[in-house]
């Protein structure tokens, strides 16, 4: 289509719209607003005659045509796709890497190293069970081919955590904890309104209607994925992959019944908690390590998998974020409670903090 062609649907298209919706009854409008709304990016589409590359030959005079008129050029419809260029392996990588971190940081990592030595030394009385066996398949195999320096490495490159040095070079996600306390509280005030939303709604088309407003989860969302994006290209996909499977076979050693009676544990964690406080100078709040760990990785896969269109249906986006709103608040009850986040002022003023309003002093 020509550009004039063009100019006059999108003249015509809000009066044409308008006319329609207003002949539908008003409980059949919403399921009809994005079916019109495609239907209208679809025209600008066609319009624009597939790439756009006959229309600039004939605006230089270069197409068959030879030199044309403004209005016989067809519309140059440039699309949007910035949002959509991401590797979602990576994204997914991220997460797992994110689930990681958090048990490096209740030393479980640690603790194995320390029960090898102990094993190698003759200080734990074990000798033919499974967790003597298992120790030794670790010693002799060492699957673990990724050091704690490549992995710290790895934590600051993806999250900017720890104080490792980054590789010259490198791209550093500096405002990724910012970003993601800020996504964490984004959802925890949509819920938050959502329910007082549903205390004050009365009629039965206000009682449809989506009390809090998405474009902040949305926007918070969008440049988390692209930080990540760009900050966990290398080694972080096989280093999570593999770190990842040694993290289960460890988790499942420290489970094993013989490794629990030497240190008379019930479980695997109270091994954790009695070789950090014997060797280890301490524990490092495991409980709500663990939570952060769960709703943390769940929440960055919503993230990897969530494309935050932006013509969303507020309905549907309700229906599809609820999971994940349990695991917001979750993650910012157990964040409070670590030594890193005690100076968490609150949802409120971490949302200004990220959206760059100012606080009240």
């Amino acid at each position: 289509m020509s550009y004039q062609t063009t100019e006059t649907i999108q003249r015509l298209w809000e009066t044409f719209l308008r006319d329609q919706l207003a002949n539908l009854p008003p409980g059949q409008r919403e399921g009809f607003e994005q079916q019109f709304e495609q239907r209208f990016t679809d025209l600008l589409k066609d319009a624009a005659n597939g790439t756009g590359r006959d229309g600039f030959l004939d605006l230089i005079g270069f197409g068959e045509k030879g030199p044309v008129a403004f209005d016989q050029v067809a519309y140059p419809y440039l699309q949007p796709d910035f949002d959509d260029s991401v590797v979602p392996s990576q994204l997914h990588a991220a997460a797992e890497l994110y689930y990681i971190y958090q048990h490096e940081r209740m030393k479980v990592f640690q603790v194995v190293e320390v029960l090898l030595r102990l094993f190698r030394l003759g200080k734990m009385r074990i000798q033919r069970g499974p967790g003597a066996r298992g120790l030794y398949l670790l010693e002799k195999w060492k699957p673990l081919r990724y050091t704690l320096q490549d992995r710290m490495v790895a934590y600051r490159r993806a999250f900017n955590y720890g104080n490792a040095q980054a590789p010259a070079g490198a791209v550093v996600n500096r405002n990724f904890h910012r970003q993601l306390v800020g996504f964490m509280a984004a959802v925890g005030q949509y819920f938050r309104d959502l329910m007082i939303g549903e205390v004050i709604r009365g009629g039965p088309l206000i009682e449809q209607r989506p009390f809090g407003s998405i474009g902040t989860i949305q926007r918070i969302g969008l440049d988390l994925r692209y930080a990540l994006d760009r900050s966990t290209y290398g080694n972080i996909f096989s280093l999570a992959m593999e770190t990842g499977h040694y993290l289960t076979s460890v988790l499942q050693l420290l489970d094993a019944p013989d490794i629990k009676k030497a240190f008379d544990a019930n479980t695997k964690w109270d091994v954790v908690e009695i070789v950090s406080q014997r060797y280890l100078g301490g524990v490092a709040e495991p409980s709500q390590r663990a939570k952060m760990a769960e709703s943390g990785r769940r929440m960055l896969q919503f993230i990897a998998d969530n494309d935050f269109k932006t013509a969303t249906d507020p309905i549907l986006f309700q229906s599809v974020i609820r999971p994940m709103g349990p695991h917001a608040e979750a993650w910012i009850a157990a964040y409070r409670m670590t030594p890193d986040g005690r100076g968490f002022q609150g949802v409120t003023p971490a949302l200004k903090s990220v959206l760059g309003q100012p606080t009240a002093a």
